[in-house]
């Protein structure tokens, strides 16, 4: 897993689209996961239930890194 901040990747897109292709590149904004890169065969396989979303981010080696998606509220 690669992460970059949205600077560096407005900057560097075909670095992003490189690192991409080994694993997904998540997009930091203001120090906070906002997007993901995947490769389209990797967005496929998982939209097709071929693999889990965890299964596509897990990557071994790699340190964790705070997400808290917002919650929806009625």
């Amino acid at each position: 897993m690669a992460t970059m901040t949205s600077r560096d990747f407005a900057q560097n897109t075909d670095g992003a689209k490189k690192a991409a292709r080994l694993a997904p590149v998540f997009v930091m904004d203001r120090g906070r996961p906002s997007h993901v890169l995947l490769t389209i065969e990797a967005y496929k396989r998982l939209i097709d239930g071929k693999v889990s979303l965890a299964e596509a981010l897990a990557q071994p080696d790699v340190e964790d890194f705070n997400f808290e998606p917002p919650r929806f509220q009625l």
